[in-house]
């Protein structure tokens, strides 16, 4: 690989940065800058962030979003030209994915949310590209979204809790029926379960009083089950119509989460330092709490005062021999009480105080026994933002303190890491802060009066600037009806947050867009704190200075890869082999040449999604004899748990009701009735397991029943499986039946297609669009199959029935000549097809136009360029509603400045 190289400029920091310190022994402090550099080098960081045109949205609607592939300090990246995208239930399977063409660093892409493939729920969005997966999961895009119904004429609000006693759980809560206006659902009966898929863990009935609260209460012994399950309620709105409400019980046994950081890492007796709090609820949000720090004689020696989301920091001088505690009071009154980190009798700390606009203060503190055994001793200080180190500097430790100002111009906007190490190259201090400087790309919006009426277009003008230059920037905007689409902007993730923030640090952040909405010392002081209880943990340098560094075991991706093994009859592999790939039309794709063990790959091919193609080896001495083996070409990652769970919204009906309400209107003024002439049919008769005499011990009845229809978003029928087989688990690759997976019961489920035994790799090549129905069985019958093969239930997919076809004779040729050995049809994953995002254009004459025009998203634009100038412009024609309109732009320009501006107009 070649990447662009990185040694000359980090030594020439390193130069600069070493000024402040003596230049005496610097071998190792040299070894870890060539070491980093290294890595650097070798094993680039890339980075995907997603724009979406909304926060939320609705069943039936359209996600729109562009993809933002960056490497380095932001710049585009050219190194991957592929990324994948994967939308991702609640219960971490996915739903839908996508694989994206990448046009310089850019892509573009959108996933359609039909019923009943998708439900009322959250699910979060993954990207990445191949490259990426070198990284653990942690640094992958990941966003939250809830997508809500529009056929409930209910909204719910919930309040849960739990405990556990003697290894049985209680589980309560408070569920909140209202109408549409707001009005309490009162005295209605309600019925309820608590389901872990099929399994009913509790049950019971009751009446709404008259709030529209109903009281829900269970207890069960099969306390590990409760965070898979759901609490299900049907409650009694009519006579005639009863509504169903689901909601995971994920967090109802969860605890209160507090934990300690001290600055540096660690407590050192005699050296004052200051330990950072950070305390999470049940949900994973942070909480205010209060208290106390005692030592082990009982004195009070801290105060604990809240300061934001949950996060506080105190003084501590700790003393040798003691232990700490803290006394905390939570929002409830309730009281508990935490043993702090032991106190380390020898040690030095590393704070860094980040209250100076233009400095940062970096402080260096030995006790008394760690500055005997080290006094003259050279320490090392490395700064570093991402993979590039901005400073270094080395000193001996001559007296016990040592402090130093680091200019913030030194370092670009983004998490800057110190690290202190000795002179053997041993990592013995971190400490992370943030630096926001003025580097940021400059993205203005403006328009040519404030207020504008309905459906009257609006033209907006653009102007980039960097560094106080005119910028040619890659931009995306959305522009949404702030009354339809309300959002708590400090919420919103974001390309600064994205970039700068969340994809260089570990865990949940919340309300990441706090710290950038509106930055001011107060906002600097909270991000400080966030910074000391964060952590940053991407790499080791215990595994840099010892020169090891991470096995690059996935490559950067230039286009689409096909892959196998040519071989003869017996199976021995065939050298030097030709091989052509074709389109089903005999279109030549490409021509590779098999090497020496047989293998053969097609590379950087470009091809729309479930693409049919043929490979062959026809033009070989004895074709007719060999045999073409195909690898298993896609990048699919296992589903992960969703980092960002946190952000779901427990109360979908109630949060999105605004949105809700509108979407519901915009459909049904979309449906318009059409003349229907209804003709007698005779029932055309549907696939089934009945047509399969290894099948018929199976009951006439299956436990459930999926038409072909709802895989409509899937290309191949395997991916929308993980999700849409109700009653069963996806994991590894194989099906489970979801009550006995959970159980520890580790059967698969027995999976025939057409009548014929296939596993689930079989099923990743056949298009959704060739199956007719999907039939679920929770036991095999009188089949005998789960007994045979050591199974546990049994999925049958029945393909559609090809309707017949006169052929010429030029056609059957090609047909069996594609069906010899030496050539393969099959159906391989190309680029997924982005849809154009659709904007009207009314004539001023005639705004009166017949129709209502109730769109959320008025604008969505992903291919902003700004020229030599820095300027574009683009059209709006506004909807029917009024109000605020909110306009926000993001992009980057070609050197790595990000920037994102919002603007609001008035409708009227």
């Amino acid at each position: 690989m070649n990447f662009r190289k990185l040694y000359f400029t980090l030594l020439l920091l390193i130069t600069v940065s070493l000024s402040a310190f003596s230049q005496s022994g610097a071998i190792s402090l040299d070894t870890i800058m060539l070491r980093t550099a290294k890595l650097a080098n070798t094993h680039p960081f890339e980075k995907v962030y997603l724009q979406f045109d909304k926060p939320y949205y609705a069943i039936g609607d359209t996600i729109w979003f562009k993809a933002y592939v960056t490497i380095d300090m932001h710049k585009p990246s050219e190194l991957s030209k592929i990324v994948y995208v994967d939308m991702i239930s609640s219960k971490d399977s996915i739903v839908q994915s996508l694989k994206l063409q990448v046009t310089g660093s850019f892509a573009f892409g959108n996933i359609a949310l039909p019923a009943p493939l998708f439900k009322q729920g959250n699910y979060h969005i993954r990207a990445y590209t191949n490259w990426m997966r070198n990284e653990p999961v942690d640094y992958f895009f990941n966003k939250t979204i809830a997508v809500g119904s529009i056929d409930k004429p209910i909204i719910t609000n919930i309040v849960l809790s739990g405990s556990t006693k003697a290894n049985v759980s209680k589980i309560t809560a408070k569920v909140i029926f209202k109408d549409p206006d707001g009005k309490p659902y009162a005295n209605k009966k309600v019925t309820w379960k608590a389901l872990n898929d099929d399994e009913t863990i509790g049950k019971g009935k009751g009446v709404t009083g008259a709030n529209g609260v109903l009281d829900v209460s269970f207890t069960t012994p099969k306390t590990d089950q409760v965070a898979t399950c759901s609490l299900v309620t049907d409650i009694e709105v009519a006579y005639e119509k009863n509504i169903t409400n689901t909601f995971p019980l994920a967090h109802a046994l969860d605890q209160p989460d507090v934990q300690f950081f001290p600055e540096g890492g660690y407590l050192i007796a005699g050296i004052r330092s200051r330990v950072a709090i950070k305390a999470v609820k049940t949900d994973g949000l942070g909480m205010d709490i209060k208290g106390t720090v005692t030592d082990n004689t009982g004195a009070v020696v801290a105060e604990i005062t809240p300061q934001h989301l949950g996060m506080s920091v105190f003084p501590l001088s700790p003393e040798a021999d003691k232990t700490y505690k803290a006394n905390i009071t939570f929002p409830d009154g309730t009281q508990t009480t935490y043993n702090l980190p032991k106190v380390q009798a020898e040690g030095i700390t590393l704070a860094v105080y980040n209250i100076d606009p233009a400095n940062l203060s970096v402080k260096l503190a030995a006790n008394p026994a760690f500055f005997q055994k080290n006094q003259n001793k050279l320490f090392y200080i490395v700064g570093q933002c991402g993979e590039t180190i901005f400073y270094a500097g080395r000193t001996p430790l001559q007296n016990s303190t040592y402090s130093s100002l680091v200019a913030k111009t030194k370092f670009p906007s983004g998490v800057i890491k110190f690290t202190l190490f000795n002179e053997q190259g041993e990592a013995l201090a971190e400490r992370v802060t943030f630096v926001l400087r003025d580097d940021l790309l400059n993205v203005t919006l403006k328009t040519a009066q404030p207020t504008y009426a309905p459906r009257q277009k609006v033209t907006v003008n653009v102007l980039a600037m960097a560094a106080g230059k005119p910028a040619e920037g890659n931009l995306s905007v959305t522009v949404l009806d702030e009354s339809k689409v309300p959002y708590d902007e400090n919420s919103e993730t974001t390309i600064l947050t994205n970039q700068l923030l969340t994809s260089d640090l570990k865990g949940y952040i919340e309300k990441p867009n706090y710290y950038f909405n509106n930055p001011n010392e107060k906002t600097a002081a909270d991000l400080d704190v966030l910074m000391l209880t964060q952590g940053y943990r991407r790499f080791s340098y215990i595994n840099i200075v010892a020169n090891r560094f991470p096995e690059a075991k996935f490559s950067p991706e230039r286009g689409v890869t096909i892959s196998g093994t040519l071989r003869n009859g017996t199976g021995l592999p065939i050298a030097r082999g030709n091989l052509t790939l074709a389109m089903a039309n005999g279109k030549t794709l490409a021509n590779t040449v098999a090497n020496t063990v047989g293998e053969f790959k097609f590379t950087n091919l470009m091809f729309p999604d479930s693409t049919k193609l043929i490979v062959n080896a026809k033009n070989n001495p004895n074709s007719i004899s060999m045999m073409i083996m195909l690898d298993n070409n896609s990048s699919y990652v296992k589903p992960t748990p969703n980092i960002n769970a946190p952000d779901a919204i427990t109360d979908i009906d109630s949060t999105m009701n605004s949105y809700l309400q509108n979407s519901k209107q915009l459909a049904a003024h979309s449906h318009l009735l059409q003349t229907v002439n209804i003709v007698e049919k005779t029932p055309e008769k549907k696939p089934s397991h009945l047509d399969y005499p290894s099948l018929m011990g199976l009951a006439m009845d299956p436990t459930h029943v999926i038409k072909g229809e709802a895989f409509s978003t899937c290309p191949f029928i395997a991916q929308c499986l993980q999700t849409a087989a109700f009653g069963l688990t996806y994991d590894n690759e194989k099906l489970y039946i979801s009550r006995n997976y959970n159980q520890g019961d580790k059967r698969m489920v027995a999976i025939y297609y057409n009548g014929m035994s296939v596993d689930m790799n079989f099923l990743s090549n056949i298009a959704s669009d060739d199956v007719e129905s999907v039939e679920v069985f929770m036991d095999d019958g009188l089949s005998g199959i789960n007994k045979m093969d050591n199974t546990n239930g049994v999925m049958v997919i029945n393909g559609k029935v090809a309707k017949h076809v006169k052929q010429s004779a030029e056609d059957i040729k090609a047909m069996l000549a594609s069906l010899q050995s030496s050539a393969v049809n099959t159906l391989f994953r190309g680029y997924s097809q982005a849809r154009v995002f659709y904007s009207p254009k009314y004539d001023p004459a005639k705004t009166s136009a017949a129709g209502s025009d109730l769109r959320s998203t008025i604008y969505w634009n992903p291919k902003i360029v700004t020229d030599k100038t820095g300027a574009a412009t683009f059209d709006i024609f506004n909807a029917d509603t009024k109000g605020s309109y909110r306009a926000i732009i993001e992009g980057i320009d070609s050197n790595g400045n990000l920037g994102r501006y919002v603007y609001h107009y008035k409708v009227q």
